[in-house]
């Protein structure tokens, strides 16, 4: 090369930061899903691909979605939306988000759209919560199992560390459910974590809850706010499965609380991906009555904002009454309640009871008594199987339960691929070196095989008789 220097040394490609985030690992979901994408199953064009009742998502009513894309409303070329649009999102859909939250959540006062901020999914909410909440090294406060993309969206960006509030699902004198959260589990958690010199700033709640299905009494809501409110934490609220309840169960948002204890800390998430079937549309909600954290939040929006022709199409969504109260809730009401039954009756049929639950897409599934040891790397062991026979379900592991053998299968999708996992289920727990090990639960777990390492301290594995278990927690 000419010019007389030397070529430069071989030298690092990214920064510390970088380095950091590349060397990330991709959680059990990202893989599983991976996979999955590879490979999909289609009856007609790859009917060995894999079957995803993995990925939470409400495949039951396009039809109704793609009718109401045709009509005139939806067209629109108006200039404005093809132009950079106001980073916190569009007025007009900013306003219309705010009428229908109010209505919806129940709200005790009109909300109002100057609160809200539209992000491009919620993942990109609970990132920027992060980063303007909290510093690094920090911690958030989270009862476990949970949805375990929530680790990786606090920590890309804030460098956040979980602090997990560890459920069982062994119900004692004082509980009246399995996995039950108390204030009491919250402060023991918190008390674990400030021993071991980690602030935590933040309370992370998502009730509906994901992975478990179940709905958080206003009592309890309640409790959960005063004690965060006594320890001076923000409360970062994931209602992103708000009007997927499918049974007679009383929802009760934040949002329609008649007082909060600390409005300020109290910040409200939502989106479209659930209630709505349009994960792939990517829009979340932030309302926060902060003005402070909303204009940090609104500083970053600009990385994740949503396209102008996007939000008038939702906008549009939103504003039309008649068909979301007479045709499209009530009908993914009906749709969800009889896939969610298929599932768990045919679950039943082949020796696999779930969880009581009420809400969100899918099933939480008891696969102890089919583990080889008490162990997650048998945990592991049966979802690589499971996979083998081209079927995505999602253990216990990748949502940082601490008790082994609970795996996460969502309902919200066709006839057919229900009746297709349990046959390949069938197929696999039922063969001879998967058949259920009698007494298995007694074993005690190694230590090592927790969930992973954090400031929750040991996991629960406890020995229990599962037929008595079953019979007191679970129903079929």
């Amino acid at each position: 090369m000419s010019g007389g220097g030397a070529p430069a040394g071989p030298g690092p490609a990214l920064s510390a930061r970088g380095a950091r985030i590349a060397a990330g690992v991709p959680g059990l979901l990202d893989g599983g899903f991976a996979l999955y994408v590879a490979d999909p199953f289609d009856r007609e064009r790859n009917p060995e691909g894999i079957v995803n009742l993995g990925t939470s998502e409400n495949r039951l009513c396009f039809d109704l979605i793609e009718e109401r894309l045709t009509r005139p409303d939806m067209d629109c070329l108006e200039p404005d939306l093809f132009q950079y649009p106001d980073t916190q999102g569009v007025r007009s859909f900013r306003e219309e988000i705010a009428k229908f939250l109010t209505d919806y959540a129940r709200a005790t006062k009109e909300l109002r759209p100057e609160h809200i901020t539209v992000m491009n999914g919620c993942c990109a909410v609970f990132a920027t919560l992060s980063t303007v909440l909290c510093d690094p090294g920090d911690g958030y406060l989270i009862p476990a199992p949970h949805y375990g993309g929530i680790n990786s969206k606090m920590w890309l960006y804030g460098g956040l560390q979980p602090v997990h509030v560890p459920l069982s699902s062994e119900v004692t004198n004082e509980e009246s459910h399995p996995f039950q959260l108390t204030a009491e589990k919250l402060e023991a958690a918190l008390q674990r974590a400030e021993k071991q010199g980690i602030r935590v700033r933040v309370l992370v709640l998502i009730n509906p809850n994901n992975p478990l299905g179940d709905i958080y009494p206003a009592q309890l809501l309640k409790e959960c706010l005063e004690f965060a409110h006594r320890h001076e934490l923000h409360v970062i609220m994931d209602e992103i499965y708000m009007l997927s309840v499918y049974d007679d169960t009383t929802f009760t948002s934040v949002l329609s609380l008649d007082s909060l204890p600390d409005p300020e800390r109290t910040h409200f998430m939502w989106g479209f991906s659930k209630d709505f079937g349009m994960s792939g549309i990517r829009v979340g909600v932030l309302y926060t009555r902060n003005h402070e954290v909303q204009k940090a939040v609104n500083q970053l929006a600009v990385f994740h904002s949503c396209p102008g022709p996007v939000q008038h199409v939702l906008t549009q969504f939103l504003k039309d009454r008649d068909w979301l109260d007479n045709v499209f809730f009530p009908t993914n009401k009906k749709r969800l309640k009889e896939a969610q039954n298929l599932l768990v009756d045919r679950l039943a049929d082949i020796g696999i009871p779930v969880l009581k639950s009420s809400g969100g897409l899918y099933v939480w599934a008891d696969f102890r008594k089919f583990l080889k040891s008490q162990t997650f790397e048998a945990e592991l062991e049966l979802w690589q199987k499971l996979l083998d026979k081209k079927l995505l379900i999602s253990p216990g592991k990748a949502f940082y339960c601490y008790e082994p053998g609970w795996f996460r299968l969502v309902f919200s999708d066709s006839v057919d691929k229900i009746y297709l996992c349990i046959e390949r289920l069938q197929q696999m727990l039922h063969t001879d070196d998967a058949k259920p090990v009698v007494n298995n639960a007694s074993s005690t777990a190694d230590s090592s095989c927790s969930p992973e390492e954090d400031s929750s301290g040991t996991p629960s594995n406890t020995p229990r008789d599962d037929a008595s278990q079953i019979k007191n927690i679970l129903v079929f």
